[in-house]
């Protein structure tokens, strides 16, 4: 089990993966628990956000969740809704 939630702020730099040569921010959708990866790594699906917050792209990244930083805890709503 992974220490992120649905609407956690994630920053996403070199740490989680070799692939990414700039830090950006994701907002995390899900887990995808259903792809067969490597001791240590996993899928998630996500926001890329730009500059102003928003949305700019929708992302599933292979990573490694210890390389990942929570930049804020999930939205009140999304909260409650648990």
């Amino acid at each position: 089990m992974l220490p992120f939630a649905s609407g956690d702020l994630l920053l996403v730099t070199r740490a989680a993966s070799v692939q990414f040569c700039r830090p950006f921010r994701l907002r995390l959708i899900r887990v995808l628990t259903d792809r067969v990866t490597y001791d240590g790594w996993a899928w998630i699906e996500g926001y890329e956000l730009d500059a102003r917050g928003e949305a700019a792209a929708r992302r599933e990244l292979f990573v490694q969740p210890s390389g990942l930083r929570v930049l804020s805890p999930p939205p009140a709503a999304a909260r409650r809704r648990r």
